[in-house]
């Protein structure tokens, strides 16, 4: 799905908009809730779950939904169907196609930015109390995780399953032979390390041009941190300057600054992951507590540590923003269909996955911070601080049914420069037309959302 075409993107877009203005089924639904003191019996039924592909990790994933489906089956005699998305492109197709047709996953697995999409088709269940019980209750969750479920604190669908903040990891003995005494906190000032830090066959910066999912978060946050929220009320301001500025800024680490390997323009947040790993980089970025497993069995085991990424906007000595800005809220919420004709086998299993053990086992394994209050507390390696810096001083992206198109609209732009960044230059006018095209389809689809 990596180099899916403009028009196959835009297809998606306009059915998943259609999807969300005209259909959906229009009652929430609670289901299980009157389960909440007792066992489930699910005995000769299957539970169906969607969740994204863990491409760093896909043999442990495997095992993990293994042993996860075991442990359900022993508790409720269920057994438990896995179906897996590989992009924010497929993402946004199967809420899409599963809102059309009435059928589908029982549960979803969603990144916390798409939550808003899905809860504006009316197809998922907003929990009631009685839902909440049947999960362990809202008290076992991290209040900072719940903080995009829905769009107040009495209306959420959203419920969280792992927060991943992102912050950016730095090579410690890189960072020291170039005389860099302590990583950048502006991305003018990274730029200028990355350049020190490059030569031969060794860059500055680790980071994947081609990832599915990870291009739009810099524009963003450049973007916010410049004070230009990307969304204002009903107004998309893709066509702000501080936009442009943040695409010159993230292609120009390639295209000027020449601090990132060419072959980056091909490459997925994992190859990024392994290029830092094998010691080639100075900088990781846009990374999360994923990338703990590979790196703690590489060449730079102890010779890296996180950071919080740039806080201060390109061209800028402060940050504009009413806040740092540091991540977008991140992780993944469960969602439960509202079709779903086993709706207490969803919570049961949501319950189960979401307990101190279960979230405990899952961060061990892939990195992922646990949203369960408690187990997130027992948490003690110092490596992880950072990470829960940057969950505080993360930003939400705005609670609308449109954000899923506006997203895709913001990747798309990076997704049709890849020729012209393997070639070496962006030409202005051509970055100056995806803009103004990815501004007018997220204004067509804030539109749409905003007559709802």
């Amino acid at each position: 799905m990596r180099s899916k075409s403009t028009t196959g993107l835009a297809a998606i877009v306009t059915a998943a908009a259609l999807a969300l203005t005209g259909c959906g089924s229009g009652g929430s639904g609670s289901g299980g809730g009157s389960n909440a003191g007792g066992k489930v019996d699910g005995t000769g039924k299957t539970l169906n779950v969607l969740t994204g592909v863990l491409a760093q990790y896909p043999e442990q994933q495997k095992q993990w939904q293994s042993d996860i489906a075991a442990k359900f089956k022993a508790e409720t005699g269920a057994d438990v169907k896995f179906e897996t998305f590989a992009s924010a492109n497929d993402e946004l197709t199967r809420i899409q196609t599963s809102v059309v047709s009435g059928q589908g996953p029982d549960i979803y697995g969603l990144g916390t930015t798409f939550t808003p999409t899905a809860y504006a088709t009316k197809a998922f269940v907003t929990l009631s109390d009685d839902d909440w019980k049947a999960v362990g209750g809202k008290d076992r969750f991290n209040p900072a995780a719940l903080g995009i479920s829905g769009p107040d604190k009495d209306h959420q669908a959203g419920i969280p399953f792992v927060s991943r903040p992102f912050v950016m990891a730095y090579n410690k003995d890189l960072l020291a032979a170039a005389g860099i005494d302590k990583p950048a906190t502006t991305w003018d000032e990274l730029a200028a390390q990355a350049k020190k830090m490059t030569k031969g066959d060794t860059y500055g910066i680790a980071t994947g041009y081609k990832d599915n999912y990870d291009p739009w978060k810099f524009i963003w946050a450049m973007s916010v941190q410049a004070g230009n929220p990307l969304v204002d009320g009903n107004k998309l301001k893709l066509d702000d300057p501080a936009v442009k500025k943040a695409y010159q800024t993230y292609f120009g680490w390639l295209t000027d600054d020449k601090v990132v390997d060419p072959a980056s323009v091909g490459w997925s947040n994992s190859n990024a992951v392994a290029a830092f790993a094998s010691g080639k980089a100075g900088y990781l970025m846009m990374t999360t507590g994923t990338s703990i497993p590979t790196l703690d069995k590489s060449a730079i085991a102890g010779k890296y540590e996180y950071t919080l990424m740039p806080t201060i906007p390109p061209g800028e000595t402060q940050s504009k923003s009413d806040g740092d800005a540091a991540s977008i809220l991140s992780g993944d919420n469960l969602v439960v269909a509202d079709y779903s004709k086993q709706k207490d086998l969803a919570f049961a299993y949501i319950k189960l996955i979401t307990s101190k053990d279960e979230q405990l086992n899952y961060q061990k394994i892939f990195g992922d911070l646990p949203a369960n209050a408690e187990a997130l507390a027992s948490l003690t390696d110092p490596k992880l601080k950072p990470m829960a810096d940057a969950a505080a001083k993360s930003k939400a992206t705005p609670f609308t049914g449109a954000w899923g198109d506006i997203q895709l609209a913001l990747l798309n732009v990076t997704v049709q420069s890849i020729p012209d960044l393997a070639a070496g230059k962006v030409d202005e006018s051509a970055l100056d037309q995806r803009i103004k095209d990815a501004q007018n389809k997220g204004q067509a689809s804030l539109d749409r959302a905003s007559k709802g």
